[in-house]
């Protein structure tokens, strides 16, 4: 009879610092495990098991919109589609990689900065996907066509590709000329963890504040008859609500900075911070059908259909840059330049 022996779990006393998480004491996994220990992990209770299920199940939801989607007949066709599948492509993308992050990031220290790069490569390219459709079904009437509108996607892009280096470097550090010695600055969030989750930060909100300009401007600021006021903005406003409840969440660390060790595996911060991401995104992909079907005939009379070059190309462009980022930081993982003397030896 085959019989499945589940990894032991350790204390935070137990790992490296660069596998702690703030007031996390227990319900570590072994950070040298296995692949197949790491898969066996899924079916244990530790203290990353509800981060990895809160975005593994949404995953195949997310995936089965997007399939129904391109199951309509001519979907692939329509022009006005395309934004709505580059970004339900990029829902699909994030959740699914941030699972396999969190699922296979204790194999090693490389591993997990790997892991991680790559989810917060993922992280840029959704908050891409989402600037492309609010660029096509989101923008109020009166700031449609503007230079505004023609410039958005393009900004969206140049803010993808910085959040995914800074949250990388945010990791990692980078090259440092140190007594005329090329050294790398490893792991700035061991050495500088305060700056370190500043720059991680800033990486994810900067990026989602901009593609929100034309949403908080249609929410809060625009008054008249051309400012898109219909049946979509209660749903935009309970996804705003939800877009600064993660950010917070992700900031704070509450509630177990309050109380250490009391919810190691269950209520954790990054717990709610992905239930809350996941309902955001949720809602987020709810009002932009919505706003896609209200607005459809307006925005054929008055608005120039979406193009390949500014929905798919510049994603697919976004998504070449980040993944050389990511190789860039994740060999710095591994070089260790040697020093003159050495040098001189050979």
């Amino acid at each position: 009879m085959l019989s499945w022996k589940l990894p032991r779990l350790l204390t935070v006393q137990q790992v490296p610092k660069v596998f702690h998480e703030d007031s996390i004491i227990c319900g570590y996994r072994s950070p040298r495990s296995s692949a197949t220990a790491c898969v066996l992990s899924l079916f244990q209770m530790t203290n990353e098991t509800l981060n990895i299920w809160t975005h593994f199940i949404p995953t195949w939801y997310f995936l089965w919109r997007m399939l129904s989607l391109l199951s309509s007949p001519g979907a692939l066709h329509d022009p006005y589609l395309w934004p709505l599948l580059v970004y339900l492509l990029s829902c699909c993308i994030y959740p699914l990689m941030s699972t396999c992050a969190h699922t296979f990031s204790v194999m090693s220290t490389q591993a997990r900065h790997i892991c991680f790069f790559l989810d917060y490569g993922a992280l840029s390219l959704y908050s891409l996907g989402s600037a492309i459709a609010y660029s096509a079904y989101v923008f109020p009437d009166r700031w449609v066509n503007s230079i505004f509108h023609q410039w958005f996607v393009s900004c969206a892009v140049f803010n993808s590709i910085i959040s995914t280096g800074m949250a990388c470097y945010s990791r990692l550090g980078a090259p440092v000329l140190h007594y005329n010695e090329l050294l790398i600055e490893r792991f700035p969030e061991e050495t500088r963890p305060r700056l370190s989750k500043v720059l991680r930060t800033t990486a994810f909100a900067h990026p989602y504040l901009f593609d929100s300009i034309p949403l908080f401007y249609r929410l809060f600021l625009c008054s008249g008859d051309d400012c898109t006021h219909n049946a979509a903005l209660t749903m935009h406003i309970w996804h705003t609500i939800l877009a600064f409840l993660t950010g917070f969440l992700f900031a704070t660390h509450l509630p177990e900075r309050l109380a250490p060790g009391c919810f190691d595996y269950v209520g954790h911060s990054h717990q709610l911070f992905h239930v809350c991401a996941i309902l955001g995104t949720y809602f987020q992909m709810e009002v932009l059908i919505m706003d896609m079907n209200l607005r459809r005939t307006w925005l054929f009379n008055n608005s120039s259909m979406p193009t390949f070059s500014n929905t798919v190309g510049a994603w697919c462009l976004a998504i070449l840059i980040s993944l050389v980022l990511i190789a860039a930081f994740s060999w710095a993982l591994y070089w260790k330049p040697e020093s003159r003397e050495k040098k001189r030896k050979l």
